[in-house]
């Protein structure tokens, strides 16, 4: 269908998500599907997450009350079944056989000589699921269009992150999340789920790539993520502020508005902001199935209010990801159609993509 005759209040009428019919050289956002969840540690099935989300998006309207018409602006999502997805889909399967055994163990595999080999390995797939995610990014900022993750696990938007880091040195990372994600090769997996932001901070932190990361809603932590949490950080760091979900409860609870918060935590980071969701940030009735679910969290509104803020407060979203969407179990896997934790995840991901295209020009609505 020609983009021309496109009626964006008709049903959708092709297969290109939320029934679009951009093509990757017509979309300015392209969105990379990474169905890689290897080092899930409660319950896997993020890796549906590409599949189900596009099934869901066919019933997604499009113009939105708080950021207008994104979809103008192209959106085009890779094929979750070829070309890069499917590498690693195949590295994901052999991870996670290889992985299971150690998860079982919880990580303490120390002198047993199988295991220890297969954590190598896993490893290594890990790495090698970052570096291509990395190399695809590029590739898309290159061509002057925005990459976004559409994970899989919390690991796999690292090495878009460290794309965009390169690109904008002195990047801010909002991450809304239930957990840390500040553990120091969790069970053993240099790239695990609950690693992601350590990562990020102790190989890409710094301001000549990631200078500040600000977490909202976590509720889910170690005592080793609170001390690195509250550790003083040196210049050449990235700096990491964290609101707990219990304290901005707490604060509401005393009459402060939503609003006023959002002004708090966004006061934290620099001009240019990279957006990570993982949806278990969200209260998990609206996200039952995912990973690892934790009571509290935000409303889709507190969400969305946050997003709007970033816009309003003039700073740049240049890129972002979603991960952590597993759909459920009992769902048909040749037809995803139905299923809540999906469409939640499509209604996200649309409200993303409006608020990095409104932090470019157009604000957001009042």
């Amino acid at each position: 269908m020609p983009t021309s005759a496109f009626d964006p209040n008709a049903a959708a009428a092709c297969d290109g998500i939320y029934g679009l019919p951009h093509t990757r050289e017509e979309a300015e956002f392209v969105v990379v599907p990474v169905p890689f969840d290897a080092t899930t540690s409660y319950r896997d099935g993020a890796r549906h997450a590409p599949a189900a989300i596009l099934e869901a998006t066919y019933q997604i309207d499009l113009y939105d009350l708080d950021f207008g018409r994104p979809w103008q602006r192209g959106i085009h999502l890779l094929d979750v079944a070829r070309g890069p997805a499917r590498r690693i889909a195949r590295w994901n399967a052999e991870a996670r056989r290889l992985a299971e055994p150690i998860l079982d163990a919880g990580g303490r595999i120390a002198g047993r000589p199988r295991l220890e080999r297969a954590l190598a390995r896993v490893n290594r797939l890990c790495g090698g699921m970052n570096l291509l995610v990395e190399q695809t990014v590029r590739g898309i900022l290159e061509q002057g269009k925005t990459a976004i993750v559409l994970g899989g696990d919390h690991s796999t938007p690292f090495g878009a992150i460290a794309a965009y880091a390169a690109r904008h040195p002195g990047l801010g990372v909002l991450h809304v999340d239930a957990h840390a994600d500040l553990r120091l090769a969790y069970e053993g997996f240099t790239w695990s789920h609950a690693s992601i932001m350590r990562n990020v901070v102790s190989r890409l932190g710094g301001p000549r790539g990631v200078a500040a990361l600000v977490q909202v809603g976590i509720r889910d932590f170690g005592e080793d993520e609170l001390t690195e949490i509250r550790r003083p950080k040196l210049k050449t760091e990235a700096r990491i502020s964290t609101f707990f979900d219990g304290e901005l409860a707490a604060a509401r609870g005393r009459g402060k508005s939503w609003a006023a918060l959002a002004r708090s935590i966004l006061a934290r980071l620099p001009r240019r902001v990279y957006v990570s969701v993982d949806i278990d940030g969200l209260d998990p009735k609206l996200c039952p199935d995912t990973g690892t679910p934790v009571p509290g969290g935000l409303e889709f509104a507190d969400l969305t209010e946050l997003l709007r803020a970033v816009v309003r407060s003039g700073r740049r979203i240049v890129g972002c990801d979603l991960n952590e969407v597993a759909p459920n179990r009992a769902a048909r896997r040749e037809d995803w159609g139905g299923d809540w934790n999906a469409n939640v995840g499509a209604r996200v991901l649309y409200k993303l993509i409006g608020a990095v295209a409104a932090s470019r020009g157009g604000g957001v609505r009042a």
